[in-house]
């Protein structure tokens, strides 16, 4: 015990410490002789060190810098080591619309609708570039109106650089009967693609008018303006038209109605002929300074416009006379004229209606206020021209 207790001061001798004091600090006091060596089994190996005995926390040395970055000091390098420090918080996973690649943007999702930014076409919900249009590979990509393959054609509906056919663009598509390539619409290829004519309601040149109707009575006659003496009575302003300028044949320079200038003179009215019962004449036109009837029309009582043929029982004398002549000049002209109902072909008579010579009906001879019966003219026996003196 003695030599214990020897060994034990010695060694608190040696560090300067009071062996009491070191030694038998918190020794239990107990006379069993081995109850001495528990105290005597705490220190280690460097039991001269005056730090503090670190103190083991699973294993892990606690005894750590406050101002590192977590990693524990002089830690048992076969035991897994413990950060201390606080963990950077880290973000939940994200769409590819927030993570950097926005939707509908060159290798990033495509929008809920499956369209993707200009440029860009959708393919496995990704966003790639758009391939380079091909015109003629017959599908309809970028700019392209339309592509038909080998079907396009610059006569086609789509042309051969995949545009579509239109009015104006200067190639003869399907349905154009022209196309000069302008707006112009008076020419000779309107602007709906139409050749130029009268009636199309597009007044070309050449043209006065164009009211898109065939009435020769309105202010538009065969794309031409009405104009007194061009045959054409125009409704509400001309009372007549006999193709000319003069006065005095019924009709007169400004196409408003005579009154007869009979006796003497063949008009474009009905004039008497004088000694019949209601039998009158009249010219298509005249001519001759007025001694010449065109085409003439015998109208008998209230039945109009016979046509005078050739026939022996014909005596232009006594026609001229009835009309205010002094006789007939011997010229007469034959031709083709029609005789339609109500009209008729005649002859030259003296019986029937009535004994004096005048204009009789071929097929039966009577016709005065009755309706003519024989219509087969157009032989070129109808009489054409009669000239008086």
């Amino acid at each position: 015990m003695n030599l214990v207790l020897c060994v034990f001061g010695a060694t608190a001798c040696a560090t300067g410490e009071d062996p009491q004091a070191t030694a038998f600090t918190g020794v239990p006091n107990s006379s069993n002789p081995m109850s001495m060596s528990s105290p005597m089994t705490a220190p280690t190996e460097g039991m001269g060190s005056t730090s503090a005995p670190a103190t083991e926390t699973d294993g892990v040395d606690v005894t750590t810098d406050a101002t590192t970055t977590g990693t524990t000091a002089g830690s048992d390098t076969d035991a897994p080591a413990t950060d201390t420090t606080a963990v950077a918080t880290t973000e939940p996973a994200t769409s590819a619309g927030t993570d950097g690649c926005p939707d509908g943007g060159l290798f990033c999702a495509c929008y809920g609708n499956m369209t993707c930014n200009d440029g860009l076409v959708c393919e496995n919900d990704v966003c790639v570039p758009e391939s380079e249009p091909v015109c003629g590979d017959g599908m309809l990509a970028g700019m392209e109106e339309c592509d038909n393959g080998a079907g396009n054609a610059d006569t086609a509906t789509c042309k051969s650089d995949c545009t579509l056919q239109k009015c104006g663009d200067g190639f003869l598509g399907p349905g154009e009967a022209c196309d000069d390539g302008n707006a112009v619409d008076n020419d000779a290829c309107s602007n709906a693609c139409i050749a130029a004519s009268c009636g199309d309601l597009v007044v070309q040149m050449g043209e006065a008018c164009d009211d898109g109707n065939a009435v020769s009575t309105d202010a538009c006659i065969n794309c031409k303006a009405a104009a007194c003496g061009d045959t054409f009575v125009y409704a509400g302003v001309e009372q007549c038209d006999d193709g000319n300028a003069s006065g005095g044949d019924g009709c007169s320079a400004s196409c408003q109605i005579e009154a007869p200038q009979c006796g003497g003179n063949f008009t474009t009215g009905w004039c008497p002929q004088n000694g019949t019962n209601q039998q009158f004449t009249r010219c298509e036109s005249v001519s001759n300074n007025n001694k010449t009837c065109n085409n003439p029309f015998i109208k008998y009582g209230t039945v109009e416009n016979g046509v005078p043929a050739q026939h022996g029982g014909n005596d232009f004398n006594a026609w001229c006379t009835q009309l205010g002549f002094s006789g007939w000049s011997g010229q007469v002209g034959y031709g083709s004229r029609p005789c339609d109902p109500p009209q008729g072909r005649l002859f030259g008579c003296t019986g029937y209606d009535e004994g004096v010579w005048h204009w009789c009906d071929w097929q039966d001879g009577y016709w005065l206020n009755q309706q003519l019966n024989y219509w087969q003219c157009n032989d070129g026996a109808q009489v054409t021209s009669i000239t008086c003196q």
